[in-house]
């Protein structure tokens, strides 16, 4: 007999999907889209932030550093938080939390006070994603799993296009208190549409109740989700895709194009532009393929992988003292596929664990690209600082995570498929019904 899945039809209680359930996943994805917004607003700001601060690059990557050590630190702690709470309270949480935020971001008179601003803007930040993808797997149908997660992901990413083009004019228009303070606003809006219409689950598709246990439930729930080998393929394939557009967007690409390759601001933000708009029509693709042919996801995560490897060495190793734009069109395009290539990891750890454990084994994957982003941002700025500025020294720390995550990659991925595969024979024989 054919599963339910493989032959693309619901599982029995799946949920129904919808009209309502666009509305209210579209509320989630709203709240997500703002809180993108702050995340990447330091992108399109860091020669301002040093400028306004007083900071060398070391200072200056500290920013983001933190944002995404606090990020990288809640992600566990908030797929329990979901699993346990549910999505509307954790998402509630968070959008109070990057709001408050943004507003001290914009007032603070002190490099210390703005850290503090980026820690807690981190924090809520944290906690929307992994809730998002919740909030989808409570609304649509299993088989709508791959595309729901790669729409969340470009929504995320139109929010990295609000910031820059529109937070940037803002900033060299009205000045950095005011763009920041106004960007603010938008939290309150979500804020508002969630505490007023948004659902957990529809009707009739509640969880079951999970008994509070204490640390030793803890416990248990993270030690399980990372006993599967599908929870640990996605977490390092997470790591090895999303890092570097993630460093190039949120920091280092603006001072990259404008002072190694000598581009005007203008020309730098339009090649930033084209790696969200990239990225936006990565995602639609890659969305699509996989929800047919299952089997693409890791060559997509590989092939990613090795496009972003090959442009980056050929744009480095260029033999003159810039590459020509040309090439740096065709960085930024492939730098986009990075983003929905990394939503691939979510796709591994899905199928690898129950209902009850999938805040959990979200959290744990999407640990990776940040605890990625984070370390080659630090290795970016210390190695700027010791080079005098050397970037393609700096940019080259790239090369060493990408090996690195590779290697787990190909180590994981027999024993993933096979025990997704035990999986799928399961689910086929807990689905055939035997007449009495």
């Amino acid at each position: 007999m054919r599963s339910a899945t493989s032959a693309g039809k619901a599982l029995p209680g799946d949920p129904p999907g919808g009209r309502r359930a666009i509305a209210v996943w579209g509320i989630g994805v709203a709240v997500y889209f703002v809180a993108v917004i702050f995340r990447t607003s330091l992108g399109v700001a860091g020669l301002d932030a040093a400028d306004r601060f007083h900071v060398n690059a070391s200072a200056l990557s500290t920013f983001s550093i933190l944002q995404l050590l606090v990020y990288a630190g809640m992600q566990i702690p908030v797929g329990l938080l979901v699993d346990r709470l549910g999505t509307k309270k954790v998402l509630g949480i968070g959008v109070v939390l990057f709001t408050v935020g943004q507003l001290g971001f914009a007032f603070s008179p002190s490099y210390g006070m703005a850290l503090a601003s980026r820690a807690l803007l981190g924090c809520g930040d944290a906690m929307t994603f992994i809730s998002v993808l919740r909030l989808g797997s409570r609304w649509f149908p299993a088989r709508r799993g791959p595309m729901v997660a790669q729409l969340a992901g470009l929504v995320g990413m139109a929010g990295n296009l609000v910031s820059t083009l529109v937070l940037a004019r803002l900033l060299h228009g009205i000045g950095w208190t005011a763009a920041f303070a106004g960007s603010a606003l938008a939290g309150v809006v979500v804020l508002v549409l969630l505490l007023l219409f948004l659902k957990d689950h529809p009707e009739g598709h509640e969880p079951e109740p999970v008994p509070h246990q204490g640390a030793a439930y803890v416990r248990r729930q993270i030690a399980m989700s990372w006993r599967e080998p599908g929870t640990r393929l996605g977490l390092w394939v997470h790591f090895t895709t999303q890092f570097p557009a993630m460093v190039f967007l949120l920091l280092w690409g603006m001072p990259f194009l404008v002072e190694a390759q000598g581009l005007s601001r203008g020309t730098a933000g339009g090649l930033l532009t084209l790696v969200v708009l990239s990225n936006m029509a990565v995602g639609l693709v890659y969305g699509q393929v996989i929800a047919r042919h299952n089997a693409a996801r890791l060559p997509l995560a590989l092939g990613t992988v090795g496009a972003t490897a090959a442009l980056w060495a050929a744009t480095l190793a260029y033999p003159a003292d810039r590459a020509p734009m040309w090439l740096l069109v065709v960085l930024c395009t492939v730098l986009g596929a990075c983003g929905p290539a990394s939503m691939i990891g979510f796709d591994f750890a899905r199928p690898a664990n129950p209902p009850e454990r999938q805040g959990t084994a979200s959290g744990i994957t999407n640990m990776g690209g940040f605890i990625a982003s984070m370390t080659t941002l630090f290795a970016i700025g210390v190695l700027l600082d010791a080079t005098g500025d050397d970037y393609t020294v700096a940019f080259s720390s790239v090369f060493v995570l990408q090996v690195l995550g590779v290697t787990q990659i190909l180590r994981l991925r027999r024993r993933a498929a096979r025990r997704e595969r035990e999986r799928l024979v399961a689910s086929r024989v807990e689905t055939v019904h035997v007449p009495v």
